[in-house]
């Protein structure tokens, strides 16, 4: 299976399946010398692990890191860091049905079209369980993100048809409530609308926002490796994401080119924009102000009314989900979106560094 790496320098290739007895991430690319723990890791992990709320799905991981690798003294060596998680609650015999039909909304029909065999139990590699891997690899990106003043913070904008208040903006309620949401009150709505979903036996979707501070300018390429074109890979990988926006998004189809335009200007002897309707990004290529993106989550595929599909004969049945499910993924998803974006942004600057001759001398240059 083909497609399980991401990235060029900084690089990371996931392994394991949902309901195997472990998953796990090689991180490779990291420069030797960065300061990293077990520690540092568990708490992104911490963020994602099901069970936390009733929100989520009941099945209870503790999604424990164990650093197999690249790690000596606390610092990374600059080997590859190979880390796993083993999986302790998997209950297989929920999924013993859908091996002989389609879920709608699931990847179990593709699957079979492009191998001819899948692993029913909970979805295999295309169970979202795959993105413990994704945030144990981006938490070293962070870290290292974090030596050059760079920071990423991703919260629920909105879910279903609850969207946050900005001027209620509380970076503290982003961990503490079960929303993810910086906004108490609109988190305090969002539930409510969750219980009616739940009482419907339905799901829901929502909007992650992420920002990116102290990206310097300059990290991207013009052409196909574009900043922004990477970034939306690494959100649109996420197998819930439908749609990504860069900035205002698709604000900008309705506007004409005078009130779109970010006017430059002189901020303490530095250029800089007067407005970011770009979201920090021009022509691909970072331009030092905040980079802001939003990831769409669709509703879990996963419900428990009754639905139309077709079994592996193709004839047309009715089914009803069974199992442990979450009524809505963005909660989890958030720092998913956090630290695939970190990834992307880590593998930018490793890049940089030989985009300019001078930058080279500083290193090579006695």
């Amino acid at each position: 299976m083909a497609g399980s790496t991401y990235g060029t320098i900084f690089r990371i290739s996931t392994w394991g399946e949902s309901h195997g007895p472990s998953l796990g991430v090689v991180v490779d690319g990291c420069p030797a010398g960065l300061p990293l723990s077990a520690g540092d890791i568990q708490a992104y992990l911490d963020r994602r692990k099901p069970g936390r709320s009733k929100i989520s799905t009941q099945r209870q991981e503790s999604d424990e890191i164990e650093i197999l690798s690249g790690i000596f003294e606390d610092k990374t060596t600059g080997a590859p860091i190979a880390m796993m998680i083993r999986n302790t609650s998997h209950r297989s015999t929920d999924y013993s049905e859908i091996a002989s039909y389609y879920r709608p909304g699931h990847a179990d029909y593709t699957f079979d079209a492009k191998y001819g065999f899948r692993d029913y139990r909970g979805g295999g590699r295309s169970s979202g369980r795959e993105t413990a891997c994704r945030v144990a690899g981006g938490a070293v990106a962070a870290k290292l993100l974090q030596e050059f003043g760079i920071r990423l913070c991703a919260y629920t904008l909105s879910i279903g048809p609850v969207k946050i208040d900005r001027d209620r903006f509380d970076a503290d309620a982003i961990l503490t409530t079960p929303t993810g949401m910086p906004d108490r009150n609109a988190s305090s709505f969002a539930e409510a609308y969750l219980a009616e979903c739940m009482q419907n036996r339905d799901s829901a979707g929502g909007v992650i926002e992420c920002v990116i501070d102290g990206v310097p300018a300059g990290l991207g390429d013009p052409v196909f490796e574009k900043l922004d074109a990477n970034l939306s890979k690494a959100l649109m990988s996420i197998g819930a994401v439908k749609a990504v926006e860069i900035g205002d998004g698709i604000e900008v189809s309705n506007r004409s080119g005078s009130l779109n335009n970010d006017s430059f200007c002189q901020k303490e002897g530095q250029t800089a924009k007067r407005t970011n309707h770009a979201g920090g990004i021009l022509g691909g290529i970072s331009d030092g102000s905040r980079i802001i993106l939003r990831a769409h989550v669709k509703p879990t595929p996963s419900i428990f009314s009754p639905q139309q599909t077709v079994n592996k004969r193709g004839e047309e049945i009715e089914i009803a989900i069974k199992g442990r499910h979450d009524p809505v993924i963005v909660p989890r998803a958030v720092v998913v979106v956090e630290t695939m974006a970190a990834l992307t942004i880590a593998d930018a600057l490793l890049l940089n560094a030989s985009a300019k001759l001078d930058h080279l001398k500083m290193i090579y240059d006695r």
